[in-house]
């Protein structure tokens, strides 16, 4: 890696190993998803005392539930006795944490409750549930895995302004699903970083979004420049924060943009839902656009929000969980209609499936080699892959000039 690395070139993609060699997808594990933050899903997904979910970061399971106290907590689902997971399945709610095993017994904040014939000199104290690093933002849940997280607060105060007229804290999950797509985690990620393949796959998408999402792109319809720059007026009048943010690195990125057609990402680009996030009022907010890499994108919009998590399953093998988010108060089948509400993005979903997998059988072709990224249109996927590469960079040992070996002078025996 460290080679390939060094000698790629920067405006190409990816040599054929980082897309499908089982060695370097266990690199990407231990440097990537064990010491970044990352999305883990929103917090209304665990909206009581006792809630949980669970996902999988490499080889470890993890559960996020909300506590007695009404913190959500992230837990290695791993039992303090011999290991076994102690929430089994995807989600579901208990008074308290019980492994299925041997009933080893947990509180919602970790602390072992009960542990049968254990012996007199066994302390429960010294027996919680392990902790990963977690952190709630505008009502989204990041955990880290790392022993020591990298800072947080630079990503929270960039989007907490953008987030906060939402109110996420006070939605609840309408609906979800979930994908597992033949590719690499790289290339579903790449795939979301442009725009350059909606024209001729995603129909249903461009009825309400623009491909462009710059006033100063010359390829912009001069009609849309203009809604881009009458929306923003109108959301200073209302002091809704707009511009574009990146980090530093191009691992966090937030705007708010108008969509070219319509109110909200459906199919008629009217709004899904009748009753607003939070207490706003305008119909017509476009939508928050926030990306936090390695493995999340939104799209909040006035009537209810569209949350993206990515997590990988192998070096070929992708889950994609989508979150549609409305407000809490809102009924379903008065408010709102989930079959109407997801219709958009699961269309969408399914096809960006469709192109990593062939992208991923293309890469595995012996005739595959790097080609060049469009400079003009392919500007967020280059970003992706200089982070990704500069992380990698950073951790994996440089190469080693090869030792040359000494020849070995044989000598009979008398």
């Amino acid at each position: 890696m460290a080679d390939l690395l060094a000698t790629r070139r920067a405006d190409y993609s990816l040599p054929q190993p980082f897309y499908n060699d089982a060695d370097f997808h266990q690199l990407d594990i231990e440097q990537i998803w064990y010491r970044n933050w990352l999305f883990a899903g929103p917090a209304c997904a665990v909206p009581a005392a006792g809630n949980w979910f669970t996902l999988e970061v490499g080889t470890s399971s993890l559960v996020i539930v909300r506590g007695a106290d009404g913190v959500v907590r992230a837990f290695y689902n791993t039992c303090r006795h011999r290991g076994s997971k102690v929430c089994v399945g995807d989600a579901g709610k208990a008074a308290k944490l019980v492994c299925p095993y041997h009933q080893w017994t947990y509180e919602l904040d970790g602390r072992l409750l009960f542990a049968r014939e254990m012996g007199p000199d066994f302390k429960a104290a010294d027996f919680s549930l392990k902790q990963a690093h977690c952190r709630t933002v505008g009502g989204y849940v990041y955990i880290c895995l790392a022993d020591e997280a990298p800072d947080f607060d630079a990503f929270s105060q960039m989007v907490q302004p953008y987030m906060q007229p939402h109110d996420l804290e006070n939605a609840k999950v309408a609906c979800s699903s979930t994908l597992v797509e033949q590719a690499n985690w790289k290339l579903v990620i790449e795939n979301n970083r442009e725009c350059y393949h909606c024209t001729g796959n995603h129909p249903e998408l461009l009825r309400t979004l623009s491909e462009f999402d710059s006033t100063d792109d010359p390829r912009v319809a001069p009609a849309f420049a203009d809604r881009i720059r009458a929306k923003a007026a109108e959301w200073d009048a209302e002091g809704l924060p707009h511009a574009s943010q990146n980090s530093p690195d191009k691992r966090f990125r937030v705007v708010r943009l108008p969509l070219a057609h319509g109110e909200s990402m459906t199919m008629d680009g009217k709004p899904a839902v009748k009753q607003l996030l939070g207490n706003l009022q305008n119909k017509d907010l476009g939508s928050v656009r926030m990306l936090s890499l390695p493995n999340n994108w939104n799209h909040l919009q006035a009537d209810h929000a569209i949350a993206f998590r990515v997590l990988p399953l192998g070096p070929q093998l992708t889950q994609v969980t989508t979150w549609w988010l409305v407000n809490k108060d809102a009924q379903e089948g008065v408010d709102y209609h989930p079959e109407e509400m997801m219709q958009v993005w699961a269309a969408t979903n399914d096809q960006d499936r469709v192109l990593a997998e062939n992208n991923q059988a293309g890469i595995n072709s012996k005739a595959y080699e790097p080609g060049p990224y469009s400079q003009t249109i392919e500007f967020g996927v280059q970003n992706f892959i200089d982070w990704y590469t500069g992380q990698m960079a950073e951790m994996v040992p440089p190469a080693r000039a090869a030792i040359p070996i000494q020849p070995i002078h044989l000598v009979a025996s008398a």
